[in-house]
């Protein structure tokens, strides 16, 4: 055997998180905490068009295709799971409905492969973008939003469940010195996320002053 095998998953995760946190962690680090120390209040929720310069485009095009990436695969890992639960609840419930649970297939050109498709799946997945679509629109106070978004799901999912899943896998005793830490560390994170959710929920107090629908506010 001359071939070196691969190293274990859980080797290779751990290196490509701590990547992906640490850079992740500095840009908003940078963006957050040295925005803020130079503006203060008066910096923009869009750094790069906040302060009514457009140049240079390329610069702006990059960022835009950027986001526009970023949001379509988060759209799919958020909505997959609840596509999945509608339709089987549907087929379940009306099971011998045509229209929910009869595919066609159709072939596919230039291929010998077919795509089954379904009219319920695709009505139904149709209307809901639409409609998601319709909502963000009426909210120009998108920022606002998805901070308390974040600072609701950011201590559960980020924070606590991960330690007490490492307490009780590593076996950590009650009131010893990492278990003390890491409840500190825990409850810091829990005051930070509520100091955000607070300040979010009076930015969208001060945007509903002035609100418009499907009009952003720069």
């Amino acid at each position: 055997d001359t071939l070196k095998s691969p190293p274990s998953e859980a080797k290779t995760m751990r290196k490509a998180t701590l990547i992906s946190v640490a850079v992740t962690t500095t840009f908003y680090m940078l963006c957050g905490c040295m925005g803020y120390a130079a503006f203060g209040d008066n910096a923009p929720s869009n750094l790069l068009t906040g302060f009514g310069f457009y140049n240079p485009y390329w610069l702006l095009d990059i960022a835009n295709a950027a986001i526009v990436i970023h949001l379509v695969g988060a759209y799919q890992v958020y909505c997959q799971p609840l596509f999945a639960f509608i339709e089987k609840w549907a087929q379940q419930r009306w099971p011998k409905n045509t229209f929910i649970s009869k595919e066609f297939q159709i072939q596919i050109p230039c291929t010998f492969k077919t795509y089954n498709l379904n009219i319920f799946r695709l009505v139904w997945r149709t209307i809901f973008v639409i409609v998601t679509t319709i909502f963000s629109m009426l909210l120009p106070f998108f920022n606002d939003v998805v901070g308390i978004l974040g600072a609701f799901g950011f201590w559960p999912l980020t924070v606590y469940y991960p330690v007490e899943m490492y307490i009780s896998q590593k076996k950590i005793a009650k009131w010893s010195s990492k278990w003390v830490c890491l409840q500190i560390l825990s409850m810091a994170c829990l005051i930070i996320s509520i100091a955000a959710a607070a300040g979010s929920v009076a930015g969208v107090v001060l945007d509903l002053k002035v609100y418009r629908p499907f009009q952003s506010g720069y």
